[in-house]
């Protein structure tokens, strides 16, 4: 077979596996839709981890239009591959978290009867993260950032007879548009400035247009290639859940835990960084949009991070973990460090779906309960899930030698060699991150497998170990979890991996300095002894450790002291009610104001029914005329006569 035909099958078979589990599930039943899926992804696996992946290390990379979508005039639109570098990364990525996640669902989702269902989404859902990755135009882009879009607000609303779920799927749904708002006009800025939607012709032109000026309003102009950056930027926001648009993050674990891990982990919200991170030769050509997206990465990255403290659903904390470790990543591409972004968002993705699929397995242990106050001493009954869940904590929690720590220290190295406005205060929250981080990551660990059993006798009595269908996936994900980023840190950071798939500005190199001093695995962590960020990951844990293994009795005395601060935290900084109360609330008032009077008053009352009314007032007064007495009508007849003589007369006069 082709190059082009293999690269093809790998987006398909997900497809194929969807449309047979989907379409033909009764056919199929549930061990068929389950397997033709799960064949499907470890196809898409294997093709990009076997043969995708090691054409590209030989420097075959493959652009290519597969063929035009639409013409209109002399513009042309095609459906077409770059598989490069980024690209293959994210192939493997994706499909493996992607499997896993498959294999997993069987135990999770077994006795759930939308099981033919579920598998259908999720396997769609594949297919379009691949589309999206694999586009070597925006078109296709957009294509697979909508289509992700969709999946998941089917997938978050999976269990549709629940409100919170419905809630919680429009939420997304919505807040999402808000971001492809923006995304859709860079997308036609894009289109306006280039006359073209592809990448190569994009990247090639961009520094030609570098000093070119956009009126925004009379008197005011900006840098084209900044105005496009920022609106795309404004759907990276949307997807990878930035600040302020974030709040659909939290509530999306309304959805079965199997497509929390797959949303949060290498797929959905990871879009967003694979955006900027492909568009880095624009991005480089504006100061101002990178200073812009520093400083809301490590804004989100800190106060999200605030948030984990006071959730007490697991899942829910491993979510607003997720959001501040896309605040890292979009802090790292504020500040040209692509590659380390990149590097976080692979090790983030091991450690995250492991986390997730922990949390799950908890879950299904207790009887679908997911509140930490309720659980307590599981590591007696759970070793596997137990030990899998440290793994992927520590990771998280940036300890060496685990993956996180290597990402994560590079992020803030690179950070503090950052000279753009903001860069000072990126650094410094990045680092407070780090702290907080480790301690409600910690504070879930302890609550939920140390201690006494919280739960009622019958769940305890109950308690078992996962299936091996639930702790295979976690075992395998804990390996990549514990030496990816060991295994990973010198190829993708300092082995020119990406090649000219991210390009950055020698002026902007943050990484170069790292580079420089990089001498191994061991010397890299023998240097995160000497710096604040790991001190501060161990303060965390040890924290942790005090507060709820130690004195217990001590966080309610906290919360009682600053409660302040806590209210404010559970109120989670008053988005929410700032979007549903305020905006949400407001929006529905208008609705029902421009109903009233716009549509039932003025259309259907002044103008539809309205000219009915005038229509048959005028023929009640019309009929009175024919009253049917012949005098009437002879006397009408004179009348008229002699009207038409007088202006007869007149005339002739």
């Amino acid at each position: 077979m082709s190059p082009q035909s293999l690269y093809v099958a790998i987006p398909l078979v997900c497809l194929f596996g969807a449309v047979a589990a989907g379409l033909g599930g009764r056919v199929l039943g549930r061990r068929g839709a389950h397997w033709v899926t799960i064949l499907a992804v470890a196809a898409a696996f294997f093709l990009s981890s076997g043969y995708a992946l090691p054409q590209v290390l030989a420097g075959h990379v493959f652009d290519a239009n597969l063929y035009t979508w639409a013409q209109v005039g002399v513009a042309r639109f095609h459906i077409g591959f770059l598989i490069d570098p980024l690209t293959v990364l994210m192939m493997v990525v994706v499909t493996f978290v992607s499997l896993m996640v498959h294999i997993y669902t069987i135990g999770y989702m077994r006795d759930d009867p939308g099981y033919q269902r579920f598998f259908s989404y999720i396997s769609l859902f594949t297919f379009a993260m691949l589309m999206l990755v694999m586009a070597n135009n925006f078109l296709q882009l957009f294509f697979g950032w909508e289509a992700v879009g969709l999946v998941s607000y089917l997938l978050i609303g999976f269990w549709f007879t629940r409100e919170s779920a419905i809630f919680a799927s429009l939420k997304a749904f919505l807040v999402n548009r808000l971001g492809d708002f923006g995304f859709v006009l860079g997308i036609a800025a894009v289109e306006m400035a280039f006359h073209s939607l592809n990448y190569g012709t994009v990247f090639a032109h961009a520094q030609a247009l570098r000093h070119v000026l956009l009126p925004i309003m009379p008197g005011v102009s900006w840098h084209l290639i900044t105005v496009i950056c920022l609106l795309l930027f404004v759907g990276a926001m949307g997807k990878s859940a930035q600040m302020p648009l974030h709040v659909w993050l939290p509530d999306s674990m309304e959805g079965p835990t199997p497509i929390s891990a797959l949303i949060h982990a290498a797929t959905m919200v990871t879009a967003g960084i694979f955006l900027v991170a492909r568009m880095s030769p624009l991005f480089e050509l504006s100061p101002v949009a990178r200073s812009v997206v520093l400083i809301i990465g490590a804004s989100t990255a800190f106060f999200m991070a605030l948030l984990g403290i006071v959730q007490n659903d697991i899942k829910r904390v491993i979510a607003y973990s997720t959001l501040s470790q896309l605040g890292y990543m979009t802090a790292a591409l504020g500040a040209s460090a692509y590659a380390a972004a990149i590097f976080h968002l692979v090790t983030h993705a091991f450690f995250k779906a492991l986390l997730f699929l922990a949390a799950g397995s908890v879950i299904v242990a207790l009887h679908h309960e997911q509140d930490l106050r309720k659980m307590g001493g599981l590591r007696r009954y759970m070793p596997i899930t137990f030990a899998t869940t440290w793994i992927g904590s520590l990771a998280l929690a940036g300890i060496p030698p685990f993956a996180g720590f290597f990402s994560k220290d590079a992020i803030l190295d690179a950070v503090s060699h950052s000279a753009l406005p903001g860069a000072t205060y990126a650094f410094y929250a990045l680092l407070g991150g780090v702290f907080v981080t480790a301690f409600y990551t910690f504070r879930m660990l302890f609550l939920a497998f140390y201690g006494e059993p919280r739960m009622d006798a019958h769940t305890r009595h109950h308690l078992h170990e996962s299936p091996a269908v639930i702790t295979v996936p976690l075992i395998l994900l804990a390996i990549p979890a514990a030496l990816a980023g060991a295994v990973l840190i010198q190829p993708l950071l300092f082995g020119h991996f990406f090649g000219s798939a991210i390009q950055v500005a020698p002026a902007d190199n943050v990484l170069a300095p790292l580079a420089a001093r990089y001498h191994g695995v061991l010397a890299f962590i023998g240097a995160g002894f000497a710096g604040p960020a790991l001190y501060l990951a161990l303060g965390g844990i040890f924290t942790a450790w005090y507060m709820y293994i130690h004195r217990p009795a001590v966080p309610a005395r906290v919360a009682e002291r600053f409660h302040l601060l806590y209210a404010v935290l559970q109120d989670k900084y008053g988005f929410d009610v700032l979007y549903v109360d305020g905006f949400a609330r407001a929006a529905r008032s208008a609705g029902r104001l421009f109903w009233r009077v716009g549509d039932v008053r003025l259309i259907d009352g002044a103008i539809v029914n309205g000219t009915a009314r005038w229509v048959v007032r005028l023929a009640q007064r019309l009929r009175r005329a024919q009253s049917g007495y012949v005098y009437h009508y002879a006397f009408a007849i004179i009348v008229g006569l002699v009207v038409l003589m007088t202006l007869f007369l007149q005339h002739g006069s």
